[in-house]
C-alpha cells in the first residue's frame, strides 16, 4: 500500500490534510484532519529559519534596497506560534544550517508575539555552506526536553544535505514517545521560494517509524491560505468539533456515523473500491472532498 497525501490546495475547508491509500481488497482507507486551532497546557514552541547561503536572495542580502520576503512571513508565524499556543506566551527562535558547515545554530532569542510581529528577521551573520537540520531538530529537543509537548517549526527554501540522518534521529524519537519516554512533540517543516525539494518534505511527512507516532507534517508557504494550518496535524480522535456529523461515500451512501458520539478532529474511515472521494455531512450543510489519485 502507498500512501498519499493531497497537497493544501487540494483539500476543501474545513480539511487541513488528507492522507489515503488503496488496501489489498481495493477499498480505500483515508484519515482526514479537521482543521482547527488547538491550544495545549505546558506547549513549548521554536520557530528555525534556515540560514544557508542560498536563503540570501530571500533573505534580500545581496543587493542593496531588495525585499526581504522571509521577515514577513516569519513574524507572522512566530507571533502566532507566542499567542495561539505557547503555554508562556513567546516563541524560541534560531537560525540554523549557518557556519562552514551548515551545523551552526544561531541563537534569535526568545520572542513574545508583539516583539515577533516587529522584529527585523534580516538573516543570520554567517550563512551556511550546507543545509543541516538535525543540529536544529536537536537543539529543540534537547532544550526543551522537559516540555509537557513542544511543537517546532522549521523553514527552510532548498534541499536537506543529511536527510538521512534527520530520519533516523525521527525514529528513535517515535519510538521514545511510543514508550513514553520522551513526551509528545510535533514537528512541521515548511518550503519557501521556488526551490524547494518538496520530495524530502513529503519523505518525512510520511516516514515510517514503526510505530503510530506520526511527528513531522510540511507545508508550502505559498500555499498556506491560513497560518492555523501549522495545526493540521495537532488533533486527534478525542477532539470534538461539532455534536453531530456523517461520511458519506461519492453516491450519497453512509460510511461512518458520528452523530451519537461527535465529530472528531481526527477522522478514519474506508471508502468503496472506486470511490472518487468522500462527504461530510454535518448537519445537512455537505462538504465534498476529492481524492486525487495521479
Amino acid at each position: 500500500m502507498t500512501m498519499q497525501t493531497l497537497s493544501p490546495h487540494q483539500t476543501v475547508d474545513p480539511f487541513g490534510k488528507v492522507n489515503f491509500c488503496q488496501q489489498a481488497d481495493g477499498t480505500i482507507w483515508v484519515r482526514a484532519y479537521i482543521l482547527m486551532e488547538r491550544t495545549m497546557e505546558g506547549a513549548h514552541t521554536g520557530i528555525a529559519i534556515d540560514g544557508s547561503g542560498t536563503m540570501m536572495p530571500l533573505f534580500g542580502a545581496q543587493r542593496r534596497g531588495a525585499q526581504n520576503l522571509v521577515a514577513p512571513f516569519v513574524q507572522q508565524m512566530c507571533a502566532y506560534l507566542a499567542s495561539k499556543l505557547d503555554a508562556l506566551g513567546s516563541t524560541t527562535a534560531i537560525y540554523w544550517a549557518t557556519g562552514a558547515d551548515g551545523k551552526t545554530i544561531e541563537d534569535i532569542g526568545t520572542l513574545t508575539a508583539d516583539q515577533a510581529s516587529k522584529y527585523n528577521f534580516a538573516g543570520p551573520l554567517n550563512y551556511g555552506n550546507y543545509t543541516c537540520l538535525l543540529p536544529a531538530l536537536r537543539y529543540f529537543i534537547d532544550r526543551f526536553a522537559d516540555a509537557k509537548w513542544g511543537m517546532y517549526v522549521f523553514i527552510t527554501d532548498g534541499r536537506l544535505d543529511d536527510l538521512a540522518e534527520v530520519k533516523q534521529y525521527t525514529t528513535k524519537l517515535a519510538q521514545e514517545i511510543a514508550h513514553k519516554q520522551h513526551n509528545d512533540l510535533k514537528l512541521v517543516i515548511i518550503g519557501v521560494g521556488q526551490k524547494i525539494d518538496e520530495r524530502q518534505m513529503i519523505e518525512l511527512d510520511d516516514l515510517d517509524t514503526g510505530t503510530n507516532v506520526d511527528l513531522w507534517d510540511h507545508k508550502i508557504a505559498s500555499s498556506m491560505q491560513h497560518l492555523a494550518e501549522v495545526f493540521t496535524e495537532v488533533v486527534n480522535a478525542q477532539v470534538i468539533v461539532a455534536p453531530h456529523g456523517r461520511i458519506l461515500d461519492w453516491q450519497g451512501q453512509m460510511v461512518k456515523d458520528y452523530r451519537d458520539v461527535g465529530l472528531p478532529a481526527l477522522l478514519e474511515f474506508t471508502l468503496p473500491a472506486g470511490s472518487p472521494g468522500f462527504i461530510l455531512d454535518i448537519g445537512g450543510n455537505q462538504i465534498k472532498q476529492e481524492l486525487d489519485r495521479e
